[in-house]
């Protein structure tokens, strides 16, 4: 299988409870719930998405023709010695690529997975870490996992519907668009109210880091 990626880049997690941790981003083309084109904006199930995952031509992007050279391009991308290396793999909808092979290629480069996913497809088994950010008016297959990260206030959606799944932590990420302030006043309060969810700001904008 041929594995289509936008961006691959070493930079810190700047979301959920791994914040402020060293990593690989392995971002791949392509989505499930927008197209990646501005025209298609109105019509997309997730219309806020702030991603270009857009074609193969970013930072060590392109085409790889197997699970293990794009497991090779991402060891070559860990730059520091020691520490347990980790590789993030993100989009658009990592899913929609990622399968047996490629997690079994990463394992044996040595590197812990997790994977930021809308939560649409089922993952294959042995990723490390699961990070699912439901969307309103899509299905949500992937209902176990280990943070739950839901974008806040999204019409339709209230973090009430996922409660009681079965994760082991759960985020509220004020949504990024022109009422951010507000947006984080409502997701400071709704946690203050509701302890079981925990506040995720995205900490890489605020540093100005990738």
């Amino acid at each position: 299988m041929a594995y289509f990626v936008k961006e691959i880049f070493y930079s810190l997690q700047g979301e959920g409870l791994q914040t402020g941790r060293a990593a690989v981003f392995c971002r791949f083309t392509g989505c499930n719930l927008w197209s990646g084109r501005e025209e298609d904006r109105a019509t997309a199930i997730c219309k806020f998405c702030d991603t270009d995952f857009i074609g193969t031509n970013g930072q060590n992007g392109g085409k790889f023709h197997d699970a293990q050279s794009l497991a090779a391009k991402v060891a070559e991308s860990w730059l520091p010695v020691g520490g347990k290396p980790q590789v993030i793999c993100t989009g658009g909808e990592p899913l929609l690529q990622l399968d047996s092979s490629l997690v079994e290629a990463f394992h044996q480069v040595g590197f812990e997975i997790a994977i930021e996913t809308n939560g649409t497809i089922k993952p294959p088994a042995n990723i490390d870490w699961i990070c699912v950010s439901p969307k309103a008016n899509a299905p949500l297959i992937l209902d176990s996992g280990d943070e739950l990260k839901l974008i806040f206030p999204q019409i339709g959606v209230s973090p009430d519907l996922f409660k009681d799944l079965n994760f082991k932590y759960f985020f509220l990420q004020p949504m990024n668009d022109t009422q951010l302030n507000n947006n984080t006043q409502l997701a400071l309060r709704y946690c203050l109210e509701h302890p079981q969810w925990r506040i995720s700001l995205q900490t890489h904008k605020l540093l100005d880091i990738q």
